[in-house]
C-alpha cells in the first residue's frame, strides 16, 4: 500500500558528503515520524535520525553535528544530509515512515525502504 524509495547512496572518501532522499507514495493520509536507520555488516540496525511531522528531530550521538535530517511534508519526502563522513558510517541506510492510510481511525503503520548502500573509504 505504501512504497518508500530511497536514493543518494554511493561511495565517498572520508570527509566527503552525501545526501539521501526517501520518497513515500501510495495510500497515504498522513505520516507522523520519518527516519533513517542503518545496518553495518554483523551489527544490529540502529537509528541514525528521525523527524516528526512538526519538525522535531532526534539523532544518534555518533552523527550529531555531521548529519542533518529534514523533510518536505507536501512531497512525503525525508532527507539526510551527511557531512564529514567517516569509514564507520559505512552501512546500508534504510528509510522508515509511520503512515496513516485514511481519515478514519488512529492507527499508523510502519513501512521500510529497500535500503541504500553508503560506503566511506579511508
Amino acid at each position: 500500500q505504501v512504497q518508500l524509495v530511497e536514493s543518494g547512496g554511493g561511495l565517498v572518501q572520508a570527509g566527503g558528503s552525501l545526501r539521501l532522499s526517501c520518497a513515500a507514495s501510495g495510500t497515504i493520509f498522513s505520516i507522523n515520524t520519518m527516519g533513517w536507520y542503518r545496518q553495518a555488516p554483523g551489527k544490529q540496525r540502529e537509528l541514525v535520525a528521525a523527524i516528526t511531522s512538526g519538525g522535531r528531530t532526534e539523532s544518534a550521538e555518533s552523527v550529531k553535528g555531521r548529519f542533518t535530517i529534514s523533510r518536505d511534508n507536501a512531497k512525503n519526502t525525508v532527507y539526510l544530509q551527511m557531512n564529514s563522513l567517516k569509514p564507520e558510517d559505512t552501512a546500508v541506510y534504510y528509510c522508515n515512515a509511520g503512515v496513516k492510510h485514511t481519515y478514519y481511525g488512529t492507527a499508523y503503520y510502519d513501512y521500510w525502504g529497500q535500503g541504500t548502500q553508503v560506503t566511506v573509504s579511508s
